[in-house]
């Protein structure tokens, strides 16, 4: 063997072995990768179906083969997320809130498989990524113009359950209307589930019985409350006022977009570089992954001071300038 064949199987070699260090799963791989969605909820709760839309996108685009369990109890969602994880696909895409620790003992196990799971603790290991959806931005500035459009100065307030994801959306709103309007007072009303129309069409009924004139509708329910008493609403997560009948009552959403996430995700396990990483920024307006939902019908409606300091303080938030705080205690009501 010559000198120089020598060297070219000594590199093909070295190449080889490189490839071969790499977890066998998240290796670089030029095609299509298989993913999996894990949801908790139905996928038309707007959270998973955020999650699910985002999938469905990549899936479009030829990105990935995609696969999904959706209505899986927690007490159930160890054994689904070890199957898939059995079954070959590359990328789990779920949640982990209450199962955080079993969670990650299932990543552990399984290496070559790439989390990227909804959670409120840090990332865990090499393969284990956490998300959460940080749409407080668009939500003050939602509170700008709820602030600016109520006439009672009381506002309503109707949520899931008091954790962290929930709560720091109501304090951002919040702080949104009392920078139009300090005097402003809240009524924070909690159903104890993720999806029970009825339930929180009766607690936003409460609310307008106590005087309020506008509602944050954090959960499906509370628009058709504000249509049949004639007030208005603020959607959240996903654009209520096309997607839950809010014609003529959502004045605007905070809307939460998990594409980019998605993508970012993708992208590195296909090169073969995930990493356990916090994908906090990437629910965020810098990254895409928050924004403000058109006015639509109520573009000539909202006061024109509120909608020019929305558009200022949306530029700044962009580039660094303006930073909403993060408030994740408990929000009370103030009336």
């Amino acid at each position: 063997m010559t000198l120089l064949s020598r060297r070219k199987v000594l590199a093909a070699l070295a190449a080889l072995s490189a490839v071969s260090m790499l977890p066998a799963n998240l290796a670089s791989a030029a095609g299509k990768i298989k993913v999996a969605g894990i949801y908790t909820q139905p996928i038309q709760q707007k959270w998973d179906a955020r999650l699910h839309q985002a999938l469905e996108v990549a899936k479009a685009a030829g990105k990935i083969e995609y696969s999904f369990s959706e209505k899986v109890s927690n007490t159930d969602y160890i054994r689904v997320l070890r199957e898939y994880a059995e079954s070959g696909v590359q990328l789990i895409v779920g949640e982990a809130f209450g199962i955080s620790r079993e969670a990650r003992k299932v990543a552990d196990e399984y290496p070559n498989v790439a989390f990227v799971m909804g959670d409120p603790f840090k990332p865990h290991g090499s393969n284990f990524s956490v998300f959460d959806n940080y749409i407080h931005e668009p939500c003050y500035l939602m509170g700008i113009i709820a602030g600016s459009m109520t006439k009672s100065k009381k506002i309503g307030m109707v949520g899931g359950y008091p954790i962290g994801e929930v709560n720091r959306l109501f304090h951002a709103f919040m702080a949104g209307a009392k920078s139009v309007d300090p005097a402003i007072e809240f009524k924070v009303t909690f159903i104890g589930s993720w999806y029970d129309p009825p339930k929180a069409k009766e607690a936003a009924f409460a609310q307008i019985e106590s005087g309020v004139d506008i509602l944050y509708a954090e959960r499906a329910g509370v628009v058709d409350a504000a249509r049949e008493k004639g007030i208005l609403a603020f959607g959240n997560v996903n654009d209520m006022n096309k997607e839950e009948n809010g014609k003529d009552v959502v004045v605007t959403s905070a809307l939460w977009h998990m594409e980019s996430a998605i993508d970012y995700a993708i992208e590195q396990v296909k090169a073969g570089s995930f990493k356990a990483e916090d994908y906090k920024e990437w629910t965020m307006m810098q990254k895409g992954g928050a924004s403000l939902a058109p006015y639509y019908e109520f573009e000539d409606k909202i006061p024109a001071d509120a909608k020019a300091k929305v558009a200022a303080l949306s530029k700044k938030i962009m580039s660094g300038e303006f930073v909403v705080e993060i408030n994740d205690n408990e929000p009370k009501s103030t009336f």
